[in-house]
């Protein structure tokens, strides 16, 4: 399918998981992905496009600097890792933007923000402001008091919260960077023959039984998760793209028409 139609895309939810802006053998943060990220982004912000940036990370990086080796079980020290790392991420975010004279803010948002309606149109306007003054607001699950993320492996790792969050803000286009090239009829790692899906134009139970559980040390979300996100967006008429984060240079790409990825036209 030709993607040249996504040139036209003016506002647009980038996801960022866990596994993308860590080192996956220690789960530290890669910093040189997260530069080379905050300078994509602003680069695209510079071309009058509207960003908003998903980030995962805030209970790996927590983790990391509590010095706690093994995946935290417990609810209260997720909450514990998730407040500690939440203010190292955006600190570095905070930093790493200021080189390029980009203004960020931070919204923490819960389920029930979007449940709720008077807590959703709150958002929404703050969403739109923040937009119009042409502020990338960095978006996360307010883990330290919300436990539907951390407990809900179908609200996995922010992929459902960034297709929610499109909605919200009324966004043409959701990129999510994952550690894959995109959906592939099974597992590549696993299965050589698995064939690579380019372009996904219903999303059926076929579809839904390709798709992979989480197997990352470090992250939540799998291909399930990203399909489920896949169909929360397309249903509100918003062209979903998943690609590899390996390269974040492919956000870029995937703007200019470029097939990148796995397209879920909307």
């Amino acid at each position: 399918m030709n993607r040249d139609f996504l040139k036209d895309k003016k506002r647009i939810v980038v996801k960022i998981g866990t596994s993308t802006i860590t080192h996956v053998d220690t789960g530290h943060l890669n910093l040189l992905k997260m530069e080379k990220l905050t300078r994509v982004l602003t680069d695209i912000r510079n071309q009058d496009k509207e960003i908003v940036l998903v980030s995962s990370g805030a209970i790996g990086a927590g983790r990391k600097a509590l010095g706690i080796k093994e995946k935290p079980r417990s609810l209260s020290k997720k909450q514990a890792c998730a407040a500690v790392g939440q203010a190292r991420l955006m600190m570095i975010y905070q930093k790493l933007f200021a080189e390029y004279n980009q203004t960020i803010a931070q919204i923490l948002i819960t389920k029930r923000t979007m449940i709720n309606e008077i807590s959703r149109r709150n958002a929404e306007n703050t969403f739109h402001e923040l937009l119009n003054m042409g502020v990338i607001p960095i978006v996360n699950e307010n883990d330290t008091v919300s436990t539907d993320q951390i407990q809900d492996e179908n609200f996995g790792d922010n992929d459902t919260l960034s297709a929610t969050v499109a909605q919200m803000v009324q966004a043409d286009m959701l990129i999510l960077l994952s550690d894959i090239d995109g959906l592939y009829t099974d597992d590549p790692r696993n299965n050589e023959k698995a064939e690579f899906v380019s372009c996904v134009e219903k999303i059926d139970d076929g579809l839904c039984s390709m798709a992979k559980g989480a197997d990352s040390a470090f992250g939540t979300g799998g291909m399930t998760t990203k399909i489920a996100a896949a169909k929360i967006a397309n249903e509100i008429g918003v062209d979903m793209v998943i690609a590899n984060g390996n390269d974040v240079v492919n956000i870029s790409r995937i703007l200019e028409g470029k097939e990148i990825g796995t397209l879920f036209k909307a």
